[in-house]
């Protein structure tokens, strides 16, 4: 399912509320890239691309993008004070020693368990795995981002992946425009139902088994 910007806008809001300040952070391809939009100037927060960025901005505004300053998926990025250029293998190299607290990454799948497939489009060429997964490896924390379902409204949450993994045992936490679910040893705990949804819907539309938690948020 394509999702509405204001969804989208939704769903990068609600996944800020896991930064920290001084934290670093990968922002990935797709709805992870409104995360910066919704970060305090002052928090300090170092946003990472791996095509060679520590410190990416807020969405430019309109007319003010520069065509040599984007991210990793090609879009016009803003910079702010003290941020840094390198070539890819610093970038990797950032990753591999573990120097990252959070990465968000888009989603086609993820499992019970946590398992991840994000690479493979069915019905497109692709030309690579990309850098997903170092970042699932190597960040302390990874939050998948995506639709709850897919554009023919089947569950992207599911018991088991039928699309070829990123890797396995890696995502922390979910976020869709429906719900916000941790992935535990137990198994996948819903926590939050978004607006304007309920939670009868969110489990209906979820392909694998959902521990409803003791604090479970509500919409209003």
């Amino acid at each position: 399912m394509r999702l509405e910007m204001d969804q989208r806008y939704m769903i990068a809001r609600r996944a800020a509320k896991e930064i920290e300040p001084g934290m670093t952070v990968n922002l990935g391809i797709g709805i992870p890239e409104l995360v910066a939009d919704f970060i305090p100037h002052e928090w300090n927060v170092m946003f990472h691309s791996v095509n060679g960025i520590l410190g990416l901005g807020p969405t430019p505004v309109t007319g003010e993008e520069d065509a040599h300053v984007t991210n990793a998926g090609g879009a016009p990025v803003s910079i702010v004070p003290g941020a840094s250029f390198f070539d890819t293998t610093v970038a990797y190299g950032i990753i591999r020693r573990g120097k990252l607290d959070v990465a968000f990454l888009g989603g086609l799948q993820v499992n019970r368990k946590g398992d991840l497939a994000n690479w493979v489009v069915p019905g497109k060429r692709v030309y690579g795995i990309g850098g997903g997964t170092e970042l699932v490896r190597n960040a302390k924390k990874v939050i998948v981002m995506m639709s709850h379902v897919n554009a023919e409204g089947e569950p992207k949450i599911v018991g088991e992946c039928t699309l070829p993994l990123t890797a396995r045992r890696c995502a922390d936490l979910i976020i869709t425009e429906r719900a916000v679910i941790e992935v535990t040893p137990g198994g996948l705990v819903l926590t939050e139902v978004m607006y304007p949804f309920s939670l009868e819907e969110v489990v209906a539309k979820t392909g694998a088994t959902l521990l409803i938690s003791e604090n479970l948020q509500l919409p209003d």
